[in-house]
């Protein structure tokens, strides 16, 4: 994990110590390699509803198995995926150089053989940094998104699991991904970060417009175009303080510009209509504080978006609504609360709360498409080691239609991580 995800885990969940900060350290010659991940495997047991209501976007609360059970049980990763990274560092010509190249790999899959037949590990990074104390940094590469990404680094579940853990094999579980805020994804870009001053510091950068498959001026009336005239632009401003009261506030947005298309879609009795969509632009904007006071730390966050749909990705399905012969945009919002407190014994405890709300498009009638997606996590965290952790989640999920559609499942999770 690079530095901001290894920070992000040990100060936000386990306050761990600065060594647990630190990987495999390894001079060669001008640079220093530093070797570091993690490996976390959970037990997670889910009891959904039997009901057979429909929720378009729901799907986080879903948990009916191939055969129909509501009852699932899974061995898998969590939010945090496991994690193999190499980092090297060095000073040049008046500049710190740097390079990061990570790997994911599965520690369970579906497959019959049980090798990984089924899924394919990922690949989150692979970007180099450049720049000086004085003037900033520059990266080129993929990485984590600007927008969002300290919504989900402040996520308690980062060392858990939180929702999506029903189906044994699956890469990553969600934890508040689509309830309480958007995925900021891993996308390749270019970005300038500000130098701290003072505990103030900003990025801006261009990034993958995120084309996904569409081709010509064609694309589907679910998914409201992929096709883009103009890079992805997305930035961030903070501000960080310490003392006895400690903490960070900041602010992101993210602008995707998605071109006009034309295209038919299928109604009842197989008819065809005719649509034709302008261009527009998906947007999206959040803020969020997190701080902390001796062993108590909050956590608040909020975010809102344009044309950005019930997937948990920002540029997701359904963010457009077929009205007549008009494609027209939904609004979406959420955000979470959370609150965590370490007790004498070292364990952190935690309580969140988070939703994603999505309106309908004007005109649009009800139907099965989302409403609402709402959360309720109870966490405990132990530092069995300063490397490894033991983890403990209650995680209650429901989602709402505009049609009044509802399904629900609470899942327990158990397991541990150990980073280095």
């Amino acid at each position: 994990m690079n530095n901001k995800i290894k920070l992000a885990v040990a100060g936000s969940v386990l306050a761990l110590s600065a060594g647990a900060n630190a990987g495999i350290i390894i001079p060669a010659g001008d640079w220093t390699i530093d070797i570091n991940g993690n490996v976390n495997a959970f037990a997670i047991m889910t009891d959904g509803d039997s009901t057979s209501d429909t929720v378009t976007g729901g799907a986080l609360a879903k948990t009916d198995d191939i055969d129909g059970e509501d009852k699932s049980y899974a061995i898998n990763t969590g939010l945090l995926p496991a994690w193999l990274g190499f980092t090297g560092t060095t000073r040049q010509n008046d500049l710190d150089v740097s390079f990061t190249i990570s790997f994911q790999p599965n520690v369970s899959d579906n497959g019959a053989t049980g090798m990984g037949d089924v899924l394919t590990p990922l690949n989150r990074q692979a970007f180099v940094t450049f720049g000086d104390k004085s003037w900033g940094s520059v990266k080129l590469g993929k990485d984590l998104g600007i927008f969002a990404g300290d919504a989900i680094l402040n996520d308690m579940t980062l060392l858990g699991v939180g929702l999506g853990g029903q189906r044994s094999g699956t890469q990553t579980t969600l934890g508040g991904i689509g309830s309480g805020y958007i995925y900021p994804a891993w996308k390749g870009q270019i970005a300038y970060t500000t130098p701290n001053m003072n505990g103030f510091q900003a990025t801006i950068g261009i990034t993958n417009p995120d084309t996904g498959t569409a081709t010509g001026t064609t694309t589907t009336a679910a998914n409201g175009g992929r096709n883009s005239d103009r890079f992805g632009i997305e930035g961030k401003a903070s501000y960080s303080w310490t003392g006895d009261v400690a903490g960070k506030v900041w602010a992101s947005f993210a602008s995707y510009d998605r071109t006009g298309s034309e295209g038919t879609v299928a109604n009842t009795g197989a008819a065809l209509t005719t649509y034709t969509q302008d261009d527009f632009t998906t947007s999206a904007y959040d803020i969020g504080a997190a701080i902390t006071s001796g062993n108590l730390g909050l956590v608040a966050y909020y975010y809102n978006a344009d044309g950005a749909g019930t997937d948990t990705n920002l540029l997701g399905a359904n963010g457009v609504a077929l009205v007549g012969s008009e494609l027209k945009k939904r609004d979406q919002d959420g955000g979470y609360l959370q609150a965590t407190y370490v007790i004498p014994t070292g364990t952190k405890l935690g309580l969140a709360y988070g939703v994603n709300n999505l309106d309908k498009a004007s005109g649009e009638v009800d139907g099965t498409l989302l409403e609402k997606n709402e959360r309720w996590t109870v966490g405990a965290y132990h530092p069995l080691t300063k490397h490894l952790n033991l983890v403990a989640e209650y995680n209650n999920a429901q989602s709402e239609a505009h049609n009044g559609n509802d399904i629900e499942s609470d899942s327990i999770s158990l397991g541990a991580i150990l980073f280095f």
